[in-house]
């Protein structure tokens, strides 16, 4: 049988009751906030494992790149992209030679 869980007794501002009074299940609300922090938590550290620069000058120069990335996006590639995933998807694509 799985365990129901522990009973804990935390102090949160005023704001943040206010806004758990208006769930149903507060208890599932915070687990579920929780959880989606400790899976994020989970991620970075991989992240970070595998070489990756978390800190903020790294987030920075991350973003940098996927602007100038962007920036070359034009119409008519997406275009183009779009009409190679068409044919595709009916199995009319080949790569080329």
């Amino acid at each position: 049988m799985a365990s129901m869980g522990r009973k804990i007794t935390i102090s949160i501002p005023d704001d943040v009751a206010e806004r758990l009074e208006s769930e149903r299940n507060v208890s599932a609300y915070v687990t579920d906030a929780i959880q989606k922090r400790m899976d994020a938590e989970r991620t970075r550290h991989v992240l970070t494992q595998l070489g990756f620069d978390l800190s903020e000058e790294g987030m920075e120069e991350a973003r940098q790149k996927l602007d100038e990335a962007r920036a070359k996006i034009t119409p008519e590639l997406t275009l183009r992209v779009t009409q190679l995933l068409a044919e595709a998807s009916r199995g009319r694509w080949r790569p080329r030679a």
